[in-house]
């Protein structure tokens, strides 16, 4: 339980200040808003809520986007904002090509994060980059595969960049075992959730802890071996698990972190 982290998408019928209160009853020590949610407070008011109830942010989300217009200065409000909420690490869903030139769409994402990153250091925020499942690629991110991420991080050299690793968005790949041991020192977060069998909706359909086919307790042991010991936020994009009565999904989520993930 001192791990476990509730990211606002797990609950995103509710508003910010559902999730912070939310977090205090069932004695969650971690919080990870995005920042969709954050507005709907500010920054100010957000952190003091956060800070009453005890706890503590473990990221924000999301930066990144990097082709889209006006990102280099979205892309600085979110360092700032993170900052500003006492969290070290900003997740970064990197965005999609805009055309068909796969390199050239990783090219710009690259040079994104190398302009950030000075910014991002001098505000004491490590970008984490989370690379997406294939399937995404055409909406949201062209960096699919963990290795992808970690290249990036190797050619840019500073400890101020790391990944962001979401079982989700990983668990398929054949090599995840040796890139996981290659991200040692790189981790900036860590998302749990599940893969259904039968998934329909890639986007919108992840799955409560243990109802799916991902092996989390193999995968924990690989990010422990790793070294990184953070929190692990329960990320669900799911419209069904929104919809679970207030207890319902609280409770169900603290029982599958503990019984499921470990």
């Amino acid at each position: 339980m001192s791990r476990l982290s509730l990211n606002s998408m797990t609950a995103d019928r509710w508003s910010l200040v559902e999730v912070i209160d939310a977090c205090a009853e069932f004695g969650i020590e971690w919080i990870g808003p995005w920042r969709h949610k954050l507005a709907e407070i500010g920054v100010e008011e957000a952190r003091r809520r956060i800070d009453d109830a005890g706890l503590r942010v473990s990221s924000l989300c999301r930066g990144g986007f990097f082709a889209a217009g006006g990102a280099e200065e979205d892309n600085r409000r979110a360092v700032e904002e993170a900052a500003a909420l006492g969290t070290d690490a900003l997740v970064l869903v990197c965005g999609p090509p805009s055309g068909k030139d796969l390199a050239a769409a990783r090219d710009v994402i690259e040079a994104g994060i190398e302009r950030l990153l000075p910014y991002a250091n001098e505000h004491g925020v490590r970008l984490g980059i989370e690379p997406l499942h294939p399937m995404m690629i055409g909406e949201r991110s062209a960096i699919n595969t963990l290795g992808n991420a970690l290249d990036i991080c190797e050619r840019l050299d500073d400890p101020g960049v790391g990944v962001v690793i979401d079982v989700y968005h990983t668990f398929w790949d054949p090599a995840l075992g040796d890139q996981i041991a290659r991200a040692s020192g790189r981790i900036v977060g860590y998302h749990v959730n599940d893969w259904l069998a039968a998934t329909r909706d890639t986007v919108w359909e992840r799955a409560m802890m243990g109802d799916g086919i991902i092996d989390l307790p193999a995968f924990t042991r690989m990010i422990d071996a790793a070294g990184y010991d953070g929190p692990i936020e329960v990320e669900i994009l799911n419209p069904a698990i929104w919809d679970l009565p207030r207890e319902e999904l609280m409770r169900t989520t603290v029982e599958r972190f503990e019984r499921c993930v470990f």
